[in-house]
């Protein structure tokens, strides 16, 4: 196997295992999010079709609530400012 489609496998094992974001992943790996989407959005197709799956959809559950992750994290970010005005 070579190492592209190893990295490819790599990336999709971690994201069904912790059920985690593109962006997440990226941090984890210390590559793009760019990359990361390629990887498991269009080799994990032709390397591995039954993991490609199964990450398919962890990443249409994460899209699907990604309102309220954008919802919570503005919420924090004002608290923050309202406890540092203080």
């Amino acid at each position: 196997m070579r190492t592209l489609d190893k990295r490819t496998v790599q990336l999709g094992e971690y994201i069904v295992e912790h059920r985690s974001t593109v962006r997440d992943t990226a941090r984890s790996f210390g590559i793009s999010k760019s990359t990361v989407h390629k990887d498991v959005s269009q080799r994990l197709k032709t390397v591995d079709p039954g993991l490609y799956r199964q990450v398919k959809q962890v990443l249409e559950h994460n899209k699907a609530e990604r309102h309220i992750r954008g919802e919570l994290a503005t919420r924090e970010k004002y608290r923050r400012r309202l406890m540092e005005s203080r």
